[in-house]
């Protein structure tokens, strides 16, 4: 039985979720604040954590970095609730290592269905990762073990999911792949979902790739279709 752990100072919010993840099957706990969540966190090692961003004292977005600096829990997926749509919120939440948005107010279904989407992915060891393999394609090299891109004799470190966006582009270079695509290979989310969020992860790997590439650019994007990526770099 999966484990989830929900952190929310809002109680109605807090038992809404938990009772409807119940429902579904899974074993919830509950903390109202960062502090006490984040030792929760620590002590049941969850299979997933709902994390609210906007909390008193400790937020949301403190919580998820001392998640990711944790050893025993920096690997657990975070999905954030919050009221907070801005894309530099997003952009600042990826930059940390959150998994997935959901912002509210939200339709339950929905919640469940994110849910679902990031316990399949990530109870699914990506082949990348699985097999430990270096995989070097024109200027580019992927480096598994530490979620690293390297582009000569630089290297960035990527989140998890960075990591398997850029890899499922490199294992099509030349060809573009469809934001549905990537939704549904990466999330596991219908192709019609938030491609917002596949927008948010391209700008911010371009930035990461551009500060140890000299500017230059790799990844082609086909408006209204998805993403490109060249092995040597492209000219805009």
């Amino acid at each position: 039985m999966n484990k989830i752990l929900v952190i929310d100072d809002d109680i109605t919010i807090n038992e809404l979720v938990r009772i409807n993840l119940e429902l579904q099957g899974y074993n919830v706990y509950t903390a109202e604040n960062g502090t006490v969540g984040f030792a929760l966190a620590k002590q049941e090692q969850p299979d997933l954590i709902v994390l609210d961003v906007m909390m008193p004292e400790v937020d949301g977005f403190t919580v998820a970095k001392r998640i990711r600096e944790c050893k025993q829990i920096a690997d657990t997926p975070i999905l954030m609730l919050t009221a907070l749509s801005q894309l530099n919120d997003k952009v600042k939440g990826f930059d940390i290592g959150v998994d997935d948005y959901l912002v509210k107010p939200f339709e339950i279904e929905e919640l469940k269905v994110r849910v679902r989407a990031l316990l399949k992915r990530t109870n699914a060891i990506p082949k990348s990762l699985a097999t430990k393999e270096v995989l070097t394609i024109g200027d580019i090299t992927l480096l598994p073990e530490e979620y690293g891109v390297k582009i000569k004799n630089k290297v960035a470190t990527l989140t998890p999911i960075e990591f398997e966006i850029i890899n499922l582009l490199m294992q099509n270079y030349g060809t573009m792949v469809s934001s549905g695509k990537l939704l549904k290979d990466i999330w596991g989310y219908n192709e019609n979902d938030d491609i917002e969020t596949i927008r948010v992860h391209i700008r911010h790997i371009r930035s990461k790739i551009e500060k140890i590439s000299e500017g230059k650019k790799y990844i082609k994007t086909t408006y209204g279709g998805g993403y490109t990526l060249f092995p040597e770099s492209i000219k805009d």
